[in-house]
């Protein structure tokens, strides 16, 4: 139970995008489009689960003195190791994405679970941790970029969602859109995580009353 505790948390609870306000630089300048939102997302993704398992592996061994350093070098292996993949295999999205792919290295995400988490914690939770906070950064991403394709642009994956008479809203993939598009989901989150905390209160005092 525990374990998939670590797995879900960073898809909804301490989603790093809605709940934490982590990362939204990559999140506010990349997600003009579901494939963006992917590709970010897959590349935070393993650069996140790759660094948590070699700094859980080796939190023993890192000096506490130098451990940022340290952090900073595991995660910018591999970071250029996804820029080298990404740019041969996938160079329109590598293009697409251009420079904040290599600023994952510096993305407060991966950093924040590196010394948060990984660094305290054993290499099977610090996998789930990674796995888990990798979706939920991508399912932000995708969101994101989702509404932002479809009323921005009128398509979704390149396919047109919306018949020939429909007027693109050009502001939602321009970067004023970016904002108004994360803090409409930030507000939507934070009004179902109230409403789920009331209705959880509301059972434990039933549950309460009834014994």
């Amino acid at each position: 139970m525990k374990a998939m505790g670590e797995l879900v948390k960073g898809i909804y609870r301490e989603n790093p995008v809605f709940r934490l306000a982590l990362g939204l630089c990559p999140a506010l300048a990349v997600s003009t489009s579901v494939q963006n939102g992917l590709g970010m997302g897959a590349a935070a993704t393993f650069v996140l689960l790759g660094s948590n398992i070699v700094i859980s592996l080796l939190r023993k061994v890192i000096p506490a003195k130098v451990r940022i350093p340290c952090f900073i070098v595991v995660i910018a292996s591999f970071v250029t190791i996804v820029e080298l993949v990404m740019g041969a295999y996938l160079p329109e999205l590598s293009k697409s994405l251009g420079i904040f792919i290599p600023l994952i290295v510096v993305n407060c995400i991966i950093l924040g679970r590196a010394e948060a988490f990984a660094s305290k914690h054993g290499l099977g939770v610090s996998i789930l941790d990674g796995i888990g906070m990798g979706i939920g950064f991508t399912f932000a991403l995708v969101l994101i970029g989702a509404l932002r394709e479809v009323l921005g642009d009128g398509k979704l994956f390149g396919y047109m969602v919306f018949g020939p008479r429909f007027q693109p809203m050009l502001l939602m993939i321009l970067a004023p859109g970016a904002f108004i598009t994360m803090g409409l989901l930030m507000g939507f989150f934070n009004v179902l995580d109230g409403k789920l905390k009331r209705k959880a209160e509301a059972a434990k005092k039933a549950d309460g009353g009834g014994r």
